[in-house]
């Protein structure tokens, strides 16, 4: 027998959810079903035999054969109804299969198809039964609704049809809204509502979802219009205030529903009701915030949003051929919840597919090795990046990234703190970008301007006592940038380069301000609390005389800095011992260990009310003092007289370790604890 005849209908089968068989295999599935349906004609039919004609005798003795093998047949085969055994997982997936998990109808819904007889005729024409199904949606039941929602994504799916997509998230809202309050089942128990919500999700953005040619990637079309559905149509209102976040405008929205995360340990979800969406941001209206949410929020950032379209009278709607919805969209910074029928409902949020979105292909990876060997390579902005407009009443940490490194190395951090219930809405990051091979206190000076500025650019009054509660986090050279913010220079710094004191040397007035700048600081009053991160407080014992070689051959000074420090050599040639070097310090050759710099720095304290923390990576096992992260050694990272020291096993780049991770997590909530 053919494989076409034992499938029975297996070519001309046209039921959405039965896949079809290719070049005369069949599936596992088919066979599966093939063998169900065998099963059933066997136990209601029974077998049929023929029997060719004989002598009496052979007709005898077969008749016989024939009572004795059913006789036989009957004692040994299973009953009509019965039951069998089944493993668990088996079992589950055949209660808990949905349209979205296994793309076929759910238990529920295929069996009110069951109950009208529709099986075979949803089979046959999907779009006729859904017709007949919808009837007057004044008397729709809670399972109708779900049916109806389930079955045109089915019909969706199949036909890639984007008003069944519609039809789809429009039922499933009516389901949400009105089904579950005359269900007898409570919402918590009722799996037909996390599905309810999740095909209203993926209509929404399916249904809403235009392909562009010109960038290769489909985008949510969020405007008010009109549009088709299989029973009449779709009025879409918008406000324009809703696409307002901070100081610009939200645009061009992707669906986030059709990626995968890669790169990144988890994809935090908060499960809910909308589309989850990232949108682009242009800068828009004018004040303070404004002004420096376009100085400090790169072009580039992408903002998690959830569009959720109201529908009104939606059963009434419905019935009439005419629903009427209106478009909100919601940052996930701003709101969590969205109220429904008077109660507040969870928002579908995705940050973590936005996030890993707007690092995908983003030039800031490119900066890393750039940013070391052209140390006169210009940032954005004065380097301070902020990743949402400014919040009061929200920390400020700072992550400062190490050498040759960038601002996206913090990512795995950023995942997982800025989703961390207990400290969201409680802190707001902000990045700090720089060329790694400056000499260590330009890039210090650049930071310290910075932060300067944004404080004076976002609370000129300082009425934001949260903004007086700074948190440090640096990672390496990072970790030496955010110690320089916290202590006091005195003329440690200027006399490692000069035997004449700061007054006397002859400059330019310019190289006098550059310099007066660098090298004399004082201790940043707003900035309560630093993180240091296999930061080398003595150097780290890799920069060895190959390395600053070939170093100083290959990065390029800033012009300022190499014009500046010329100018002081020329005029002062007995008092300049830079002179004696013949070259300008890299932040290579400030970290060997015992440079003078390095020597300041590390008998520098840290100012009274600054708290401090140390987290050390180590390879290998052993005394501690023996260790160290393969850049690092233990003894330079230890920093006595922290409040806290973290030992972690991780190489240099332990940033994104999960022990870090959960240490800067517990110190930044002991952090907002402490108010």
């Amino acid at each position: 027998m053919s494989v076409a005849a034992v499938n029975g209908r297996a070519r001309g089968d046209t039921r959405p959810w039965k896949k079809q068989p290719v070049s005369g295999h069949r599936t596992m599935d088919e066979t599966r079903r093939a063998r169900d349906r065998a099963d059933r004609r066997m136990t209601s039919s029974g077998p049929v035999y023929g029997l060719r004609r004989g002598t009496r005798g052979w007709v005898l003795g077969a008749r016989l054969a024939l009572v004795l093998g059913v006789l036989f047949l009957a004692g040994a085969c299973a009953t009509p109804i019965g039951v069998s055994r089944a493993d668990t997982q088996s079992l589950y997936r055949a209660l808990t299969r949905s349209v979205l998990s296994a793309g076929e109808p759910s238990a529920p819904t295929e069996q009110l198809l069951h109950q009208l007889g529709l099986e075979d005729r949803f089979e046959e024409d999907p779009a006729a039964t859904l017709v007949q199904l919808r009837g007057t949606g004044a008397e729709m039941s809670p399972d109708l609704l779900f049916a109806l929602a389930e079955l045109s994504f089915l019909h969706a799916e199949r036909e890639r049809s984007k008003n069944y997509y519609l039809a789809a998230a429009v039922y499933a809202y009516a389901f949400l809204v009105h089904g579950e309050r005359r269900s007898s089942d409570a919402p918590a128990t009722d799996p037909r509502v996390r599905l309810a919500g999740d095909l209203y999700n993926i209509g929404l953005s399916q249904g809403l979802t235009v392909s562009r040619p010109d960038t290769g990637v489909d985008e949510v079309v969020l405007t008010d219009g009109t549009l088709p559905l299989p029973f009449g149509q779709l009025e879409l209102q918008t406000n324009p205030d809703d696409f307002l976040w901070g100081g610009y405008r939200m645009s061009r929205f992707i669906p986030m529903i059709q990626y995968k995360v890669r790169g990144l340990r988890n994809r935090y979800r908060q499960p809910g009701v909308g589309a989850p969406l990232a949108a682009e941001v242009t800068p828009v209206g004018s004040g303070p915030e404004a002004e420096a949410a376009r100085k400090r929020i790169v072009p580039r950032v992408k903002v998690p949003v959830t569009a959720f379209v109201r529908f009104e009278n939606v059963l009434q709607g419905i019935a009439e051929g005419r629903v009427r919805g209106r478009i909100e969209v919601y940052p996930a910074d701003v709101a969590t919840t969205v109220e429904m029928e008077g109660r507040h409902v969870p928002l579908e949020l995705q940050p973590t597919a936005t996030f890993a979105y707007q690092l995908e292909g983003a030039p800031v990876w490119d900066t890393e090795l750039a940013g070391f060997f052209r140390a006169g390579r210009p940032v954005f902005g004065d380097g301070l990046m902020m990743m949402h407009p400014y919040r009061p009443g929200r920390v400020p940490v700072v992550l400062i990234h190490g050498t040759a490194s960038s601002p996206a190395r913090w990512a795995e951090l950023v995942n997982e703190v800025q989703n961390d219930p207990a400290l969201k809405g409680r802190v707001q990051f902000w990045l700090f970008m720089y060329n790694t091979s400056n000499p260590i206190l330009v890039s210090a000076h650049q930071l310290r301007r910075a932060l300067q500025a944004i404080l004076t650019d976002l609370d000129p009054e300082g009425r934001d006592l949260a903004l007086r509660r700074m948190v440090l986090v640096g990672h390496s050279q990072g970790g030496l940038l955010a110690r320089l913010m916290v202590t006091e220079s005195g003329t440690r710094f200027w006399d490692n380069v000069s035997r004449a004191p700061f007054s006397e040397a002859k400059m330019l007035p310019e190289t006098r301000d550059l310099l007066q700048h660098t090298m004399f600081f004082e201790p940043l009053p707003f900035v309560n609390r630093v993180v240091f991160i296999a930061t080398p407080h003595q150097g780290s014992y890799r920069v060895t005389a190959l390395v600053l070689g070939l170093v100083r051959w290959l990065v390029t000074m800033p012009f300022t800095v190499v014009q500046g420090l010329q100018d002081i050599i020329q005029q002062n040639p007995e008092a300049f011992s830079l002179q004696t070097l013949g070259v300008i310090p890299t932040a290579v050759d400030n970290m060997r260990p015992g440079h003078p710099f390095i020597r300041a720095l590390s008998s520098s304290p840290i100012a009274d009310g600054v708290t401090a923390h140390s987290i050390i990576a180590v390879l290998g096992t052993g005394p501690l003092l023996s260790l160290s992260d393969g850049v690092v050694r233990y003894n330079s990272a230890h920093l006595d007289g922290v409040a806290s020291e973290k030992v972690v096993r991780s190489d240099h780049a332990t940033q994104g370790h999960p022990e870090t991770i959960l240490e800067v997590r517990r110190i930044l909530l002991e952090h907002v604890k402490a108010r």
